[in-house]
């Protein structure tokens, strides 16, 4: 298990909201958020995935002078090391809340590995499935948010043709 924590910023749910287009005022205007019963602005349910960006070890995160894989068809750099000839992706995420994640707090993020399973493909080969846990806590150790989220690995690559349809 790793831990790290992360300091909720109303700076960052507000460029969080603006770059998803959320308007609801509770994300952006304290008084609203206090007035609708929350401590401070309240950070929208997908934001703790922007937390990830700030772990050192984080693979999607870009580092000066390194080659950065990217999110687009083409890797801009070298994609990390993966069973010979397979492709490795996000399958799902599960986001739990158990108390309002609002400005102002500093969580504990506690990562753990799940249940890991395979399914048989007939294109890819073997899919080897695999969970992580990210259980965020506040200062008084209660849960904030629980996130569930599941990888999936093949054993070889599917190859698409030209027009972008799986051959």
């Amino acid at each position: 298990m790793t831990t790290r924590t992360f300091t909720v910023e109303a700076g960052l749910i507000h460029l969080f909201t603006e770059a998803i287009g959320d308007t609801n005022p509770v994300h952006h205007d304290r008084d609203e958020a206090v007035d609708a019963g929350f401590d401070d602005v309240l950070a929208p349910p997908t934001f703790a995935q922007a937390s990830a960006h700030f772990d050192p070890n984080y693979p999607g995160r870009p580092t000066h002078g390194e080659p950065w894989i990217g999110s687009g068809k083409s890797a801009t750099g070298t994609p990390p090391a993966i069973l010979s000839g397979g492709t490795e992706m996000h399958a799902e995420q599960h986001f739990e809340y158990h108390l309002p994640m609002t400005a102002g707090q500093k969580l504990t993020i506690e990562t753990a590995n799940g249940e890991s399973w395979e399914k048989q493909s007939k294109r890819a080969g073997t899919l080897h499935f695999s969970e992580r846990i990210h259980t965020y806590r506040n200062a008084d150790g209660e849960r904030v948010l629980t996130i569930r989220e599941v990888g999936v690995r093949t054993e070889r690559s599917v190859e698409s043709d030209v027009e972008g349809r799986d051959q």
